[in-house]
């Protein structure tokens, strides 16, 4: 490692330790800076690749100050940071660092958060230069992309900025926004998309044989190994690899996709050579996985790995304007494919969709449109199953009734999807197909929300 660290801490103990650190690993320390001025005048003598940069500092102006200067001047940096009250860690997180050092720190932490942030810094400078005039190709998802929301317009010039270069990409959102369709946009749109689209629901992976999906084995690996089996990677080569529902995986399982993004190579189960990579990494989910980081059920580096270029698509709820056009373009599909003349909805069926909130998303609006039409005598839908208005409210204990939050909407969803199906979650026909779902996700949605026993679907 041959970068050129500036270290800005006002605690000589502290700084003489990271210095110790980071030259025995191979970086070179331009010097020790003990306020903003003397760590400003160190710059314009001599540009670091980095700098790790204490919040409190000698002095009128802090470590937060410092680093607006040294966003504007395009300079990376990492925190040092105590415990600090919310109010300045929301500061601090604002000026987009490329991470946060919390002390005390061990010899580990520095080095993982360094590379971290050299990584982090060689993407963001892949994505800021000049990109070609993008040409999209006819008949691609991202062209048949349904809405004219402003969120959806954001999400889709999102998809425009990143497509063409190779970072990773994290796309977070509800369950049924539709982010594989914007995984398999990103694709398309990509110098890739002649190559290999490889999915992965990671939640739908069993625990015993998740490394062999992904990295493939040799005959003979083990006991049940009859042939040799390529892994998603590897089918992935010179293409895209979607991970979906990431924020599933084992800690276990973490810490080897971790190394695979790192080394870009894949080791085989039982395999003696190792099989370098030339893949573009997507990734998913709709968990919270700065929350899922703190609570220890997921990896800092590897979430930083992922977290290049995130992309947040935002719930049916908040895109009112894309419901319509939305329903038009399924019942335009399901008429064609059950051979039915059903061509719109009746006003009052309208105002229906419009006015209701879709905890299930696109998909939710897929699914019933699905049925409405399957079951529409005429050319006119006039009759959905959405829960109304009173099915939409909690009765108080003062009489008055409060709007119910998203998790009850879901809960009633699920509860009279499986109604519907008899309280079958698997199979044809049953919730976790109505759903889209995996099973698993769906056992584990039901568990979360307290939805067991045959007395909910009588």
């Amino acid at each position: 490692m041959n970068s050129k660290v500036l270290i800005v801490e006002d605690q000589f103990i502290e700084a003489n330790h990271i210095q110790m650190v980071l030259e025995k690993a191979g970086y070179t320390i331009i010097a020790i800076a003990h306020d903003v001025r003397s760590a400003l005048e160190i710059i314009d003598g001599e540009l670091p690749d980095l700098v790790l940069l204490d919040i409190y500092l000698k002095g009128n102006q802090t470590g937060i100050d410092l680093a607006r200067i040294l966003r504007k001047r395009n300079i990376a940096f990492v925190y040092l940071s105590a415990n600090s009250s919310k109010e300045i860690l929301d500061a601090a997180k604002s000026t987009q660092p490329y991470g946060f050092l919390v002390k005390p720190f061990r010899e580990k932490d520095i080095l993982v958060t360094l590379d971290i942030a050299h990584y982090l810094h060689q993407q963001k400078t892949e994505l800021s230069k000049p990109q070609p005039p993008l040409n999209i190709p006819a008949n691609t998802p991202f062209s048949a992309i349904v809405g004219n929301s402003s969120g959806l317009l954001e999400v889709m010039e999102q998809v425009r900025i990143a497509a063409p270069s190779d970072v990773s990409v994290l796309i977070l959102g509800e369950s049924g926004t539709g982010k594989e369709k914007i995984a398999q946009s990103i694709h398309n749109l990509s110098d890739r998309r002649k190559h290999p689209f490889v999915r992965v629901n990671c939640a739908a992976l069993p625990s015993a044989l998740i490394e062999s999906e992904l990295f493939g084995h040799e005959k003979g690996a083990f006991t049940g190994a009859s042939e040799r089996r390529t892994g998603k990677f590897e089918l992935a080569q010179k293409g895209t690899i979607f991970l979906d529902e990431i924020g599933e995986i084992s800690l276990s399982m973490q810490a080897k996709l971790l190394h695979v993004l790192q080394e870009k190579q894949i080791d085989r189960i039982g395999g003696k050579t190792p099989i370098n990579l030339d893949i573009r990494i997507i990734a998913a989910t709709n968990r919270n996985l700065e929350k899922e980081v703190a609570e220890g059920r997921f990896r800092l580096d590897l979430y930083y790995r992922l977290n290049v270029f995130p992309i947040t698509l935002p719930p049916l709820r908040e895109r009112r304007d894309d419901i319509m056009p939305l329903a038009v373009h399924f019942i335009q599909i399901f008429a064609a494919r059950f051979g039915k003349e059903v061509s719109g909805f009746s006003p009052s069926v309208s105002k229906q969709l419009m006015s209701y909130d879709w905890p299930g998303n696109i998909r939710e609006l897929q699914h019933l449109v699905e049925r409405s039409v399957l079951m529409c005598s005429g050319d006119t839908i006039t009759s959905v199953g959405l829960l109304n208005d009173s099915k939409m409210k909690i009765a108080t204990g003062d009489g008055t009734a409060k709007v119910k939050s998203m998790e009850e909407m879901e809960r009633d969803y699920i509860v009279q999807i499986l109604g519907q199906c008899n309280g079958r979650v698997s199979g044809s026909g049953g919730a976790a197909e109505l759903l889209g779902l995996n099973v698993s996700t769906l056992n584990s949605r039901m568990k979360k929300l307290g939805i067991k026993g045959s007395r909910f679907f009588a």
